[in-house]
C-alpha cells in the first residue's frame, strides 16, 4: 500500500492513529491531526528531515502558505524562512506514485515567480532533487545535496 509505504528519507516516529480504516498523523507544524494522503506522508517525512537533518527551525517553517499566480488562488506545500524572514527554500512534494517530471519542475517554477526563493526542492520521497536560482544572472543548477540550514542563514 502506496499510503504508508517507506519512503527514501529516514523514518521518524509518528503519532499515528486509525479511524474508520483511515489513518491519520499529528502535524506538529500546524498542530494538528491530518489525515494521511500519499502526499502528506512525504511532507511530513520531508519536514523531519529539514528539522532533525538539516537544522532547519520548525518556527520558521510555513505549510500549504496561499499565493496568487496569473489570478488563481495556488499553495505552496512548504516554504522556509531564515532568521531574517528572508524565503530561502521553497519544497514541491508529490505522491511516491507521481514520478518527478519537467511539469513538476515547471510547477514550482511557477511559484517561483511569486515567492522568489533562491532554493527549491523536488520530492516524491523516493527521488529528491535541489535547485539553486541565481536570480541576477538568470541561470540555475542542481545540487546534490540539499544545504544545511546554517549554510542559508546569514551571520
Amino acid at each position: 500500500m502506496e499510503l504508508l509505504c517507506p519512503l527514501n528519507l529516514p523514518p521518524y516516529p509518528f503519532q499515528i492513529t486509525e479511524r474508520n480504516k483511515q489513518f491519520f498523523l499529528f502535524d506538529e507544524i500546524r498542530k494538528k491531526t491530518l489525515l494521511i494522503t500519499p502526499e502528506e506522508w512525504v511532507r511530513q517525512h520531508f519536514i523531519q528531515y529539514l528539522m532533525l537533518q538539516k537544522k532547519y527551525p520548525k518556527s520558521l517553517i510555513q505549510l500549504e502558505g496561499g499565493l496568487k499566480l496569473n489570478g488563481q488562488s495556488k499553495r505552496s506545500d512548504i516554504l522556509i524562512f531564515n532568521s531574517q524572514g528572508e524565503k530561502i527554500l521553497l519544497v514541491e512534494c508529490k505522491a511516491p506514485s507521481v514520478k518527478i517530471t519537467q511539469t513538476v519542475f515547471d510547477q514550482i517554477a511557477r511559484y517561483n515567480i511569486v515567492h522568489r526563493v533562491p532554493l527549491l526542492a523536488v520530492t516524491n520521497g523516493l527521488e529528491h532533487f535541489y535547485c539553486k536560482i541565481d536570480f541576477e544572472q538568470e541561470k540555475y543548477f542542481f545540487v546534490d545535496e540539499l544545504p544545511d540550514y546554517e549554510e542559508l542563514s546569514p551571520k
